[in-house]
């Protein structure tokens, strides 16, 4: 197996390292910061879960979420004041905070705070946000694209090294399988991973059916946890998921959402598969 790491800063302690032989990365929270208080709980829960299993954490939430399906969908708080409860977040918990930009335009102020910058699905193409988050130095984490192959992700991994990113990481989310449904093709996660990255398994937007609701997406929470085990059987060094006290109430991805109090079951038995797999 090709030896591959990607080190990412922390507030508080050492630098977590992602990659071969290294702990399992969670980047999990909300989709959207809703308030304040809920990303505190999430955050929180999460930080003691995973330092009892030994599992590195970075704290999620989208400050804007710019894809939604509808117009009057719910988006976050938007740059300013998401970007300072993730800074607040990130200094009273001590835990690395990841947060998606979406135009060029927010790169600067997004690099001021988070400890990776992540680039959306949709967006895994735009070269010009692509290279200004590679010049920020930041660990890029990028979404393959629901309608791009596994192997083309080569392109935005050359783009990224080519302006200057040491530093990125691949997440695998579906592709495009009909009208309003994704699929997940496992041999993607060992291809992207011979393209010299870290790959990271998205275990709730994988589940999504976009535009499934008509005016919003959908999803099938039911197969997180079954996807999730494969994933983690096949090999992977990090999972992202959308994690929510109450999914059925969230104001965003709540269909598709991990509720708070079944993570814990859920990372225990993907550290013994892993533990099984790799030894």
């Amino acid at each position: 197996m090709t030896n591959i790491a990607v080190n990412i800063d922390t507030p508080a302690g050492p630098p977590i390292t992602v990659g071969t032989d290294q702990p399992l990365l969670l980047i999990g929270g909300p989709c959207a910061l809703e308030s304040e208080e809920l990303a505190r709980t999430v955050a929180g829960k999460m930080i003691e879960i995973c330092a009892r299993l030994g599992i590195s954490y970075v704290f999620k939430a989208s400050f804007d979420k710019a894809n939604r399906t509808s117009l009057s969908s719910y988006r976050g708080p938007g740059l300013k004041d998401g970007l300072a409860t993730l800074a607040r977040i990130r200094k009273d918990l001590g835990v690395p905070v990841i947060s998606d930009v979406h135009d060029i335009s927010q790169v600067p102020a997004a690099a001021e705070v988070l400890d990776i910058i992540q680039i959306p699905a949709f967006l895994c193409r735009q070269t010009d946000l692509l290279v200004a988050a590679a010049e920020t130095g930041k660990p890029v984490n990028v979404k393959k694209g629901q309608f791009v192959s596994p192997w083309d992700m080569k392109n935005a991994v050359n783009k990224l090294r080519a302006a200057g990113s040491t530093k990125t990481m691949l997440v695998e989310r579906g592709a495009c399988f009909g009208y309003n449904n994704l699929v997940v093709d496992m041999r993607s996660l060992p291809v992207m991973r011979s393209l010299g990255c870290p790959v990271i398994f998205d275990a709730t937007h994988s589940v999504q059916l976009p535009g499934g609701a008509g005016g919003a997406s959908s999803g099938q929470r039911e197969f997180i946890a079954p996807l999730t085990r494969a994933a983690v059987a096949v090999g992977i060094d990090g999972l992202f998921m959308e994690i929510h006290p109450n999914p059925d109430k969230a104001l965003c991805d709540g269909p598709n959402s991990i509720p708070l109090d079944e993570v814990e079951a859920l990372l225990q038995r993907l550290v013994r598969i892993r533990e099984a797999t790799c030894s």
